[in-house]
């Protein structure tokens, strides 16, 4: 059984989360869990939020327990992009695009 967990509107580009994703899919939670907390960006933690709580929805709702669980999708989409201006030269604005993510991680059994 397949459970699910997913956040929105972090807000980091999903091109800057891809190489952490990419470290940790297809990994037992425990190992996933340990990776992160040794990953020097400061997303990690956002990232190893969604799969203890994608373990904890298994763990609640299915009874599944934490030990047999592997991360089997992890991926990001894009989220809301917020538009801004930035003053430039000679009276004219540049658009500043602050782009956001969402972050999905699916885990099933061994």
């Amino acid at each position: 059984m397949a459970v699910t967990a997913k956040t929105k509107d972090v807000s980091v580009s999903y091109k800057k989360l891809n190489p952490i994703l990419d470290k940790i899919r297809g990994m037992d939670v425990e190992q996933a869990l340990n990776i992160l907390r040794f990953v020097p960006s400061p997303w990690a933690r956002e990232v190893s939020k969604v799969v203890k709580s994608a373990v904890a929805n298994a763990e609640n709702n299915f009874m599944i327990d934490s030990e047999d669980l592997k991360i089997t999708e992890i991926y990001s989409g894009v989220g809301p992009t917020i538009k801004r201006f930035r003053a430039r030269a000679r009276g004219r604005a540049a658009r500043v695009l602050r782009r956001s993510s969402n972050i999905t991680v699916v885990v099933d059994k061994e």
